[in-house]
């Protein structure tokens, strides 16, 4: 059976107690997690066959993080083993006016000095039907860009489709401009995810016009995007903070084959974690196409998804393909 192949750092997350500060206590809570790593967790949780590929450290965390994967039923074999360290990051929740904050811990990590060439795209990706990457990966250093864009340019030139999410992490680019590393990625993806202010950043590509949040405006970016990278769909979705703890999400799709446009409606919700939910749509919306969803009904899917991890705690999404279905039927607006 055809697998969806994902690449990136796997990483310990630490997170102060409910809204207190970093250190606040002597208590931190962990997660497993990384971009496409939840990814990679999200899509074999919904039981899509996945396989991560990565490099862990030949140390006691880098054993307990490969068994987490391996318990989530992603395939690890393309894990490489090697260098010093797992990279963190720490988080704090904040709480309405004080912002959530998150700290990186990544220098020198076992992921962040691995070697390009140390992977076989060609072999890698024999049996993949799908390969996902985020620009998270491509903001860690030479190195790791260098292999993402060798693994994306390998899977365009087998025909395996890909998809490219643009996650922006300012602290992780630490003021480098990121449009000279990711505007050549884009060219070989199938298809890519983001927001509007991460396709300006990352991009150049503004979404104007007066009412630059409406469906309208969002249409003539994925079009725009379409025209100067070739991506033959755009998925772009949109947040709004009513307050720290709740959030508005929707999401719009643009597909270049019928050249048509979809948005789903909003969804309101307390917010738990914010972490992971623009992975999860991701993994659910990989799922979705793979199941043979039309694009419409894959994007009110995967939005779903991703409003349903705002409210579970970790990085991971742990609802079932059943239970967004159903919160989908109670909810016949979405």
């Amino acid at each position: 059976m055809p697998v969806t192949v994902t690449f990136g750092e796997v990483m310990l997350r630490l997170s102060a107690p409910g809204q207190e500060r970093l250190f606040q206590s002597s208590h931190l809570h962990t997660w497993w997690g990384g971009a496409e790593a939840n990814v990679a967790m999200g899509l074999a949780a919904l039981g899509v066959p996945t396989r991560h590929v990565s490099r862990l450290p030949t140390t006691a965390i880098g054993n307990a993080a490969l068994r987490a994967l391996m318990a989530e039923g992603v395939d690890t074999q393309e894990i490489i083993r090697g260098g010093e360290r797992l990279g963190l990051f720490f988080c704090e929740a904040g709480a309405a006016p004080r912002e959530r904050q998150t700290l990186y811990d990544l220098d020198q990590s076992s992921f962040g000095t691995l070697d390009p060439m140390a992977f076989d795209w060609k072999r890698i990706l024999s049996d993949a039907s799908w390969f996902h990457v985020s620009t998270v990966t491509a903001a860690l250093g030479a190195r790791p860009a260098r292999a993402v864009a060798e693994a994306l340019a390998t899977a365009h030139r087998m025909g395996v489709r890909t998809s490219l999410a643009l996650n922006l992490r300012s602290p992780l680019w630490g003021g480098r401009d990121p449009r000279p590393i990711v505007e050549p990625l884009v060219l070989h993806a199938s298809m890519l995810i983001g927001n509007p202010g991460e396709i300006e950043r990352m991009l150049g590509i503004p979404t104007d016009g007066d009412l630059p949040e409406q469906p309208e405006a969002i249409n003539r970016t994925a079009r725009r995007v379409h025209e100067q990278f070739g991506c033959a769909r755009v998925l772009v979705t949109q947040r709004q903070d009513l307050s720290i703890g709740t959030q508005r999400v929707r999401a719009h799709g643009w597909e270049a084959d019928e050249d048509t446009f979809w948005s789903t409606p909003w969804h309101e919700v307390a917010v738990v974690d914010r972490v992971g939910s623009s992975d999860s749509f991701v993994a659910a919306y990989l799922y979705a196409q793979r199941q043979g969803y039309a694009m419409g009904r894959a994007l009110q899917f995967a939005a779903a998804a991703s409003a349903l991890k705002l409210t579970i705690p970790g990085d991971v999404n742990r609802v079932t393909v059943r239970e967004i279905e159903s919160y989908l039927a109670s909810h016949p607006e979405m």
